[in-house]
């Protein structure tokens, strides 16, 4: 029981660091800047839900992938590492990462999909941090860690719904020190699946 406690915390840690919602909520006002109150929800409840999705989806389907691209557990752990490190790093240096960069969105409820959805919610550090959870465990931790991404979906649903609000009381300034908080946390995670990959490559 302990055990999964444990676990539970540190997949939640993870998410948080990793999906960044209050960081993620400035980057929601400005995509959706103009649009109607009703509008901005529905491009606020359909991103979480697909980034749900997706997410479970690869979480599910995790050690399949693995198998039909004979990707081995250590070389995923090393590249998806260096990948969660340098997303960390960016954000350390108050840099939004190149692998979520936006360029000329229009105000639809296509950018739910992307590019909220795909890849600010759900990309390519989320979807390596969700496998990384699940690669070597037992079925009871496979469910917990979808049922800790749901929770943070709707964590996010909330923080963008109330964004206004939090932003007129938070200010920029503390929402800045907020996501090099969580740079320095995803940086942390990135390195120790580095170690973690090496242990088990050479046995350590």
């Amino acid at each position: 029981m302990d055990n999964l406690i444990t676990f539970s915390i540190t997949v939640f840690t993870g998410f948080f660091a990793i999906t960044n919602p209050i960081s993620n909520m400035t980057l929601f006002l400005s995509l959706t800047q103009g649009a109607d109150e009703k509008t901005k929800q529905d491009i606020n409840k359909r991103a979480n839900i697909i980034a749900f999705i997706i997410v479970t989806v690869f979480v599910l389907l995790g050690k399949f992938i693995f198998e039909l691209f004979n990707i081995s557990i250590p070389a995923f752990k090393i590249t998806g590492g260096i990948l969660i490190f340098y997303i960390g790093f960016d954000m350390l240096q108050s840099k939004q990462s190149s692998v979520k960069s936006i360029n000329d969105v229009h105000i639809d409820e296509n950018i739910a999909v992307s590019p909220l959805a795909i890849p600010i919610l759900a990309g390519p550090g989320t979807i390596v941090t969700s496998m990384n959870f699940v690669s070597k465990v037992e079925p009871i931790q496979i469910f917990l860690v979808i049922a800790i991404f749901g929770l943070m979906s709707l964590i996010t649903y909330f923080t963008f719904k109330l964004s206004d609000l939090i932003l007129k009381i938070v200010g920029y300034n503390v929402i800045s020190v907020i996501g090099k908080i969580m740079g320095l946390i995803i940086a942390i995670i990135g390195t120790g699946m580095i170690v973690e990959g090496i242990k088990i490559s050479f046995n350590l």
